[in-house]
């Protein structure tokens, strides 16, 4: 009688804890890969929307693996706006990018403050390596129609830690060099990104 009643506990316990463990596995096989952002005003890590954004993510992360931003600047830095990085030197000289992507803009994602979103031209479709993080809620930078002042900027990311960092960064001074607006007279260096996720 007590092997039959303690069956019936043990039963219902054994199958919660083996779905639990399920849940977990599948809960880390589709967790969003996270970057690590190592600067010289300290460490950044940020959450990747790899459903949301596809193909940005994929095209991000490949230039991370590639070690392309190592040694790149925060080279845009506008206080109560964003700050852009990603594709000049502290010389501001430019890095040849990859060919240029899809905007997924029109995905969903708001840019709203700490995400990361793609810079790019008066093109919709320019996108290539430069990104910025956004300080407050840029409404005015999301999707609302498809012609090019309308389009937006395809949100990616969000910075899940470091947002100090971040708002340390937006706090430096700028000025204007070799022809450059907004660029942080002391350089922001991206020392190196690494995926940890």
């Amino acid at each position: 009688m007590i092997v039959q009643y303690i069956s019936k506990i043990a039963t219902p316990i054994v199958v919660f804890v083996l779905f639990s463990l399920v849940c977990l596995q599948l809960n880390s096989a589709y967790a969003n890969p996270k970057v690590l952002m190592e600067t010289s005003k300290g460490d950044i890590t940020i959450e990747l929307y790899e459903k949301e954004a596809p193909k940005t993510v994929k095209n991000f992360l490949s230039y991370v693996s590639e070690g392309f931003f190592n040694d790149l600047i925060f080279h845009r830095v506008i206080k109560n706006f964003m700050i852009q990085g990603g594709g000049f030197d502290t010389e501001m000289r430019q890095k040849d990018p990859k060919a240029p992507i899809k905007n997924e803009a029109r995905r969903g994602l708001g840019n709203k403050r700490g995400t990361l979103a793609m810079a790019r031209t008066n093109i919709i479709d320019s996108a290539t390596a430069q990104f910025f993080i956004n300080l407050v809620n840029n409404d005015s930078l999301n999707h609302k129609n498809d012609t090019h002042a309308g389009f937006g900027y395809a949100v990616f990311g969000e910075v899940v830690k470091g947002m100090d960092v971040v708002d340390s960064i937006a706090r430096v001074k700028t000025g204007t060099f070799n022809g450059f607006r907004d660029v942080p007279k002391e350089p922001i260096i991206i020392k190196r990104m690494s995926i940890i996720e």
